[in-house]
């Protein structure tokens, strides 16, 4: 005696090659789907590499005037100390604002429209941070470099792990530079 009954079709004939199609494409796309958010992107090479003129990382500065200032942000810094562009970015990852330098001039675009000029990179940086940060060095000490910079200190010690300290004891008031480059 057999199983199949009238009215109802066998098991066979629910799975024919136009059924499977139509089951296995949604499967599939949630299996890439699934795989892909699994997957690790991969970072670019060379950023915040000696060779590379570019680097990216959290700075924070602290100048001790009264009342003291205080200013950290997200960084992306390019170029080299002649011709060069640094952008500032919030925690939210607004761009706070964009510093640009060449030979004959320095420009602070702070948004809106707003761009200040500058005869020069280091009265910029003044304007820009509160202190005279002499970007020059700045460069050097991403580098591993030491670079004398008067009335600067900066420690290194930390530098393979992509930390970097300065202090500015002079002119007053002191000064508190601190650099953590992504890795």
């Amino acid at each position: 005696m057999s199983s199949y009954k009238p009215g109802r079709r066998p098991l066979y004939r629910l799975f024919s090659a136009a059924c499977l199609r139509y089951a296995v494409f949604p499967v599939c796309l949630i299996a890439i789907i699934l795989i892909a958010g699994c997957a690790r992107p991969i970072r670019a090479t060379g950023i915040n590499d000696a060779e590379n003129k570019l680097w990216t990382g959290r700075l924070s500065l602290q100048v001790q005037s009264e009342p003291v200032q205080s200013f950290s942000a997200s960084f992306e810094l390019k170029g080299k100390p002649e011709l060069g562009e640094l952008t500032l970015i919030s925690p939210l990852g607004s761009v706070l604002g964009v510093l640009r330098w060449s030979p004959t001039e320095a420009v602070l675009d702070s948004g809106n429209q707003k761009i200040e000029r500058f005869a020069s990179v280091d009265e910029l940086m003044q304007q820009a941070t509160g202190a005279a940060v002499p970007v020059s060095a700045l460069f050097a000490w991403l580098r591993g470099d030491i670079a004398n910079v008067s009335g600067w200190t900066a420690d290194l010690s930390r530098h393979g792990e992509g930390r970097i300290s300065a202090k500015r004891t002079q002119p007053a008031p002191p000064a508190d530079l601190r650099v953590v480059l992504d890795q």
